[in-house]
């Protein structure tokens, strides 16, 4: 008997022997290692089964194509006894003899994600990804024809190509859920390398753009964004972030333009306007009220943020208290205490980075009203 990775069994002897290229696990039929295989695989008790896929690796040890299948099968195994941890472990072995098999990628990245281990789901997501890849950068075999080998090579893709896409879904999810900004910018850049047609580039450019911002780099943060800009000159994310960063390098002649080319392209007025549209409308109205308010035209600035905190409240907590905070400071520069006491009440009361600051100027404005300025 024959085994093999059923997904990714080719008949091409070559497939199996270039470095860096897809693999397939083939024990020769009637070998000892398929005899013992047969044997386990016979066995229904769970338990049994495991402990005869530990003696196998150890009695095959020098035989790493045995040893890749039979930890394989061991994380199987363990998954469907619950042990997800000594799943993942043996998955970890079988990769280590096999890095190059689909389907040991496949399974370790489902036990990564039933353990909720999120960069695991991403490495072996990318090894997976460049593992299909390497499809196309095999070597023509000189007793084959070139056309043998293209049509050859087009088979290997096509049937491989719904792991391809459960790689590309796997590590998209695991960048959407990464919370540490450069560990989040050096996945997008490994899956943009990786799965260049993704189809995900508007999304990607999101979480690049979240990413740069939160550390700060608005060299790259704006060269990101303008990139963006020039394959969807209506990407909200990227017209929002380049207005809120040559608002805080004080340029404001360019902040006002990406703000109102967003506020343009957001729609937020709209029927149907989403979450998302809404946030971005007025994130980029208050990024145009900080601008007025620096350059002492607050009664145009007090328009653009009430606008804001129309849009984002109920929407952002967060972008709220941020417009909150500044339509606040701007009343009380007129003098009109009753409404920035009202507006710095609310977000004096939103926990996060703006809530001190409110705080202590809305102090300030109620020893004003009392002194009755």
């Amino acid at each position: 008997m024959t085994r093999a990775c059923p997904l990714i069994f080719a008949t091409l002897v070559y497939a199996n022997l270039a470095f860096g290229q897809v693999q397939t696990l083939t024990i020769p039929a009637g070998s000892p290692e398929d005899k013992d295989l047969t044997a386990i695989t016979a066995e229904q008790d769970n338990q049994k089964k495991i402990s005869m896929y530990q003696d196998y690796i150890q009695k095959y040890s020098a035989n790493n194509t045995a040893v890749a299948y039979a930890n394989w099968q061991l994380a199987q195994s363990y998954q469907a006894a619950g042990d997800l941890q000594k799943a993942f472990q043996a998955g970890d072995q079988a990769v280590a003899a096999a890095p190059h098999s689909l389907d040991i990628l496949v399974s370790q990245v489902t036990i990564a994600q039933q353990l909720k281990n999120s960069s695991a789901v991403f490495k072996y997501a990318i090894a997976g990804g460049e593992a299909y890849n390497s499809i196309d950068k095999e070597t023509k075999p000189a007793e084959i024809t070139a056309e043998q080998f293209a049509s050859d090579q087009e088979t290997q893709k096509s049937n491989n190509k719904s792991s391809y896409e459960f790689f590309q879904n796997s590590a998209f999810s695991a960048i959407s859920g990464e919370t540490d900004a450069k560990t989040r910018m050096d996945e997008i850049e490994k899956f943009s390398a990786t799965f260049a047609k993704s189809g995900l580039d508007e999304q990607l450019a999101s979480y690049a753009m979240l990413s740069l911002s939160q550390l700060k780099d608005n060299k790259r943060l704006v060269t990101f964004a303008e990139k963006a800009l020039e394959t969807n000159p209506n990407n909200l994310a990227a017209l929002v972030m380049l207005a809120n960063s040559y608002a805080d390098a004080n340029e404001p002649v360019k902040a006002i333009s990406y703000a109102q080319k967003a506020i343009v392209a957001a729609k937020a007025d709209a029927p149907d306007a989403d979450r998302s549209r809404k946030i971005a409308a007025g994130s980029a109205h208050c990024t145009l009220g900080r601008v007025y308010a620096n350059q002492g035209k607050t009664l145009l600035s007090i328009t653009e943020l009430k606008s804001a905190t129309a849009l984002l409240k109920g929407q952002d907590e967060q972008q709220f208290a941020i417009a909150g905070y500044y339509l606040g400071w701007d009343y009380a520069k007129l003098s009109k205490l009753t409404e920035a006491r009202a507006v710095l009440t609310e977000v004096a009361a939103i926990s996060g980075p703006v809530q001190t600051t409110a705080k202590d100027l809305l102090t300030k404005v109620n020893t004003a009203r009392a002194a009755g300025k």
